[in-house]
């Protein structure tokens, strides 16, 4: 519901953003849609964006149907990702991928918009959306293009969002922690064991995880976690504490 909402958002600033093109803006006389693109391509390439954004939605209306539409359609996105419009960015790379899956750019296309989402993810303790998003367009990426040299930056960059998720919940767990709701710090040190447990954080969740069943004397369970934190976490720097903990309960 939320992602439609954000789409249908997008889809009234390209609106109103298409409502504003005009001829007098763009720098297009010709009637020829290569030499349009080549004009508007010597913008981008100059690093004038809004003139390139100007030109390139112009060739998109007065060009549509032919062989450089596609291309238009991927520079419009690229330049306002260089403007760092990432929403806009976002709706353009989507509008080629819908459009254009025969394109030679829509490899880039679908790592642009992953990107796009990538820039707009913001500080942890603020909504995830964007973040979760990114990952999920960083991951069709790699579906599809599993040997693409924009591959181990996807791969890096889904590493980092997911350790960004990881780590607000862990801080939401500790945050209950100190309010003393230790069931709801029990639910969140669970979901980094059960869905971030690849990140730099599982260990972490695990030695909480096992601070809040001493606490509320669950030993057994405890004693459960503490064995897996042993046999998973040997090289963490929390492993003493842990051993420190098992001394503790025994």
């Amino acid at each position: 519901m939320i992602k439609n909402l954000i789409r249908t958002v997008l889809i009234l600033f390209s609106i109103i953003i298409a409502g504003c093109i005009s001829a007098d803006k763009s720098n297009i006389t010709t009637d020829n849609p290569e030499e349009a693109f080549k004009i508007a391509k010597q913008s981008y390439d100059k690093g004038d964006y809004r003139q390139a954004i100007e030109d390139f939605s112009f060739i998109k209306i007065k060009f549509s149907g032919t062989s450089v539409v596609d291309k238009a359609q991927y520079y419009l996105g690229m330049s306002y990702f260089n403007r760092k419009e990432y929403i806009l960015a976002a709706y353009e790379f989507e509008n080629l991928i819908k459009n254009y899956t025969l394109s030679e750019f829509y490899p880039l296309a679908r790592y642009y918009l992953a990107m796009s989402y990538y820039n707009l993810s913001p500080k942890y303790e603020l909504d995830q959306t964007y973040t979760q998003y990114a990952i999920i367009e960083f991951q069709n990426f790699l579906i599809l293009y599993p040997t693409h040299k924009f591959a181990p930056d996807a791969e890096k960059k889904i590493k980092e969002l997911r350790n960004k998720l990881a780590y607000k919940d862990l801080k939401t767990a500790e945050l209950y922690v100190k309010l003393e709701d230790y069931k709801a710090a029990l639910v969140y040190y669970n979901n980094i064991l059960e869905e971030y447990f690849d990140t730099d954080y599982a260990d972490d969740a695990s030695y909480g995880k096992i601070q809040v069943l001493i606490i509320k004397k669950k030993y057994d369970e405890a004693s459960k976690e503490i064995k897996r934190f042993k046999e998973k976490y040997k090289s963490s720097e929390l492993y003493k504490k842990v051993l420190d903990l098992e001394d503790k309960i025994k």
